[in-house]
């Protein structure tokens, strides 16, 4: 009932289940494992427009899908037209879907005016929303947050001004820029913007299992749902929610056989991309695996002095026989 296909513009997705776009977290390797797992959809990290207008090197790697499954959303971010049609245009010759980032609550984002700074400004967003659509070869998307602060909850009114200039969905994650990812995420405004709209409403925030996304299903109407920190570790998450909206039972997670196969895949996948360097990147994936295993923390702290491939697998090895 509630899992079934999405359209979003042209582009049909296989299933409503997306990963959201994490920066420093949703880079070509995190992809690839999480496609194994089949959500619909993946996204990129968030890509300054500014950074691709200026054809800065290290974001051109942020945006490379060779070999990938697709469909893939190519995510930007920025507060002027200028740069976002330029990366509009520039991404759509390559990605299925161009998102726009309006839900970043980073310092450094917000201070240039762009991320969920947009939301106090909607004139400027509405000009900003067209002009990506505008340049855009591909469907564009909008994710944002459901305002700035208590004093400013203008998610309705956001999905409003898309639907209005040829957005073709829409995703709301349910807190303002001033909660960060505190506190519970807002069921009832991602309802309303569902209420409001027709386009596509996908609904994020705090779906970490199979529960959460059923009531996020269950109590917006929502088309689809997003999920991101609750892929850290864990990009089985996909599998078992199918699964569990399918038939309404739940899917054991992988054995610790499993989980080290992923691990290593997932290894492999980040130094074949950046060389070594990725294994000082890994850290982070490897905490996020390896969370309420026994001794886990121990076993963190070691993996933290590591620097070679190699040494990663042998102590990760070392670790799984003693679980």
């Amino acid at each position: 009932m509630y899992l079934h296909k999405l359209k979003i513009g042209n582009v049909e997705l296989e299933n409503n289940l997306i990963l959201a776009p994490m920066a420093g977290v949703t880079n070509q390797p995190f992809r690839m494992i999480c496609k194994e797992f089949e959500p619909g959809m993946v996204c990129t990290e968030m890509a300054s427009s500014k950074a691709i207008f200026h054809d800065d090197k290290k974001t051109n790697r942020l945006l490379n899908t060779e070999g990938e499954k697709r469909p893939i959303s190519f995510q930007i971010f920025g507060s002027d037209e200028e740069t976002l049609g330029y990366a509009a245009n520039y991404v759509s010759k390559n990605a299925d879907i161009v998102d726009i980032n309006m839900g970043c609550p980073a310092p450094k984002v917000v201070k240039n005016g762009d991320g969920s700074k947009l939301l106090l400004d909607l004139e400027q967003a509405e000009k900003v929303m067209k002009a990506v659509v505008k340049n855009s070869k591909v469907p564009v998307t909008l994710k944002c947050r459901k305002g700035w602060d208590k004093d400013n909850i203008v998610a309705v009114e956001v999905a409003k001004i898309a639907e209005r200039v040829g957005i073709s969905a829409i995703t709301i994650h349910g807190r303002t820029r001033t909660e960060f990812y505190s506190g519970k995420a807002d069921i009832e405004i991602i309802k309303q913007v569902k209420q409001a709209v027709s386009i596509p409403v996908i609904g994020n925030g705090d779906i970490v299992d199979e529960e959460t996304a059923f009531r996020m299903f269950e109590q917006t109407g929502v088309d689809g749902i997003m999920i991101g920190r609750g892929s850290l570790g864990n990009p089985w998450i996909f599998r078992k929610i199918a699964h569990f909206l399918e038939t309404g039972e739940k899917l054991e997670d992988p054995s610790n056989e499993e989980k080290l196969e992923i691990m290593k895949r997932h290894i492999d996948l980040a130094v074949q991309e950046k060389g070594e360097i990725a294994v000082k990147e890994l850290r982070k994936h490897i905490a996020w695996y390896t969370k309420n295993l026994k001794n886990s923390s121990e076993f963190r702290r070691s993996v933290n002095q590591i620097e070679t491939k190699e040494d990663l697998i042998q102590k990760i090895e070392e670790y799984f026989k003693t679980l």
